[in-house]
């Protein structure tokens, strides 16, 4: 919903940095694609944008079913996104580009529009000048291309798990997890049986065929095949498929992925080989922090940078440099230097008394030592908690990059910075920050 995390931006962004990048060096235009990944049903995963418009954190948030299995590319936006918008511009419209990226957003989001062509027009005119092109693999002029890999990935189920599976054996041992799980014999297609607009569902070998998980169906290998002829449509990708598809209808000089998809192209290279295709490059998309000047300003201030923001409340206090007195470890160490002397004192006393009590001096030894530690340790949070007004204004800073304890990309969404910074100003900072195959993570500062 309004284009979802800020990582959305920046995925965007690296494709037309890369592919400039990958023509300047290569001498042959490279153009920058964004797959919309609609075939997916995850509805429930993308109806919500998460914004911040006065210091506080806000969740728009539309109804949405988790059993929900309609491609997302079929599904329409709901009366409830009138709300949504009309809470949006309530909460934006004062700032200084609010009302021109609200005008953009509810022209898009309106209700009875389908969830892609929303999300695809806004981000379209968003990068129009970039040369930003959208694919949407449900686009039905494009099903007949997508039912060759389909029938591979069908017809040769048994053969693909073997080698995912053995993929995924060599990367075990290596000390890898794998992102995906496989199952063996499952195509890695799912299968719509009430035609393309119905739900779809995951098929698992039986002794009849091919069973629906989650539904009632049981399947033929041939009744699959002489489904996906009449209609291509019928079949959709998964995670591991979706690549193949890709490549087969583009030339792809290189993949942008954020972490998750970069970790499962590891398991790809047997899929690749069983369809006769070569991977591309993988290329991690841009990470980035954006800061306000007066946070910049304040963390300069205190000696922090943004990254040390993720760091436990505790640390980042004494990072800080707040706090009186004398620190944690300065108490402990002077309760624990006086015990030490006392014992050592009467350590010949105490194991001359009788068999045993120097083992019972040591026990006693570590039991006021871990006394001690917790004491110093709840002394030492008390300390740097003293001053309140600092406490409150990390937190703040914290929830600003790192809400809920994840990077600010994952979780806020572009409208309050589009509003309050302008679109292009925005876009433009977006663009000029990004080092092509550089997955560092910089702080932008608006």
């Amino acid at each position: 919903m309004f284009l979802g995390p800020l990582f959305t931006l920046y995925k965007a962004a690296s494709a037309i940095r890369v592919a400039r990048a990958l023509t300047e060096e290569s001498g042959q235009p490279v153009v920058p694609v964004f797959w919309l990944q609609v075939e997916d049903h995850d509805l429930a995963e993308i109806a919500h944008c998460d914004i911040r418009p006065h210091g506080e954190p806000l969740r728009l948030a539309m109804p949405a079913d988790p059993a929900e299995r309609i491609s997302l590319a079929h599904l329409c936006l709901p009366e409830e996104i009138a709300g949504c918008v009309a809470t949006l511009t309530e909460q934006l419209r004062h700032l200084p580009h609010g009302e021109s990226h609200l005008e953009r957003v509810a022209r898009h989001y309106q209700p009875g529009r389908s969830w892609a062509d929303a999300f695809a027009g806004l981000l379209a005119e968003l990068f129009a000048e970039e040369g930003l092109v959208l694919i949407d693999p449900r686009d039905a002029t494009l099903a007949a291309a997508a039912a060759e890999v389909h029938h591979r990935a069908i017809a040769q189920a048994d053969g693909i798990s073997d080698r995912l599976l053995a993929r995924a054996a060599e990367l075990h041992t290596a000390g890898f997890a794998t992102q995906v799980h496989v199952r063996p014999g499952a195509p890695l297609s799912f299968y719509h049986p009430r035609g393309a607009s119905g739900p779809r569902y995951r098929l698992e070998p039986c002794a009849e065929g091919y069973a629906e998980a989650g539904g009632d169906g049981v399947h033929r290998s041939a009744e699959l095949l002489a489904c996906l002829e009449r209609d291509p449509h019928c079949f959709s990708t998964s995670v591991l498929l979706r690549p193949l598809l890709q490549d087969s209808w583009l030339p792809t000089a290189a993949y942008i992925g954020g972490p998750a998809e970069v970790s499962y192209f590891a398991q790809l290279p047997p899929v690749y080989a069983a369809f006769d295709k070569q991977m591309p490059l993988i290329v991690p998309r841009a990470s980035l922090r954006l800061l306000e000047e007066k946070l910049a300003r304040r963390l300069h201030d205190l000696k922090l940078t943004a990254a040390d923001l993720q760091r436990n409340e505790d640390e980042l206090l004494a990072r800080a440099g707040a706090g009186a007195g004398l620190p944690g470890e300065e108490i402990q160490e002077r309760l624990l230097a006086g015990f030490d002397l006392a014992l050592e004192e009467l350590r010949p006393q105490l194991e001359a008394a009788g068999e045993g009590l120097d083992i019972a001096a040591e026990k006693t030894r570590a039991t006021v030592a871990a006394a001690v530690a917790k004491l110093s340790s709840k002394y030492e949070s008390a300390r740097l908690h003293r001053d309140r007004t600092l406490v409150a204004e990390l937190r703040r800073m914290q929830q600003w990059l790192f809400p809920g304890g994840i990077p600010q990309e994952r979780h806020y969404g572009m409208p309050y910075f589009a509003a309050r910074h302008g679109e292009a100003a925005l876009l433009r900072a977006v663009l000029d920050n990004i080092v092509p195959f550089d997955p560092t993570v910089r702080d932008v500062v608006l």
